[in-house]
């Protein structure tokens, strides 16, 4: 799984980073950044999770 972030259409509203900060990071610029592009199994859920509650569908994820 490789969660993946659209800076075109992220609005820096934080909930990826709430639900998952071992994977996502709001930055000085307001975006968010996926900080782990190998995630562990354990938090393919909370990054599922984040996917699902960003407001603008910025988060996709990468199945492989």
């Amino acid at each position: 799984m490789k969660p993946i972030v659209d800076h075109d259409l992220c609005i820096g509203c934080g909930i990826c980073e709430d639900m998952c900060p071992e994977v996502f990071q709001l930055r000085d610029d307001g975006l968010a950044y996926v900080i782990n592009e190998s995630p562990e199994p354990e938090l393919y859920g909370p990054i599922r999770d984040a996917a699902d509650m960003c407001p603008v569908e910025a988060i996709s994820i990468e199945e492989g």
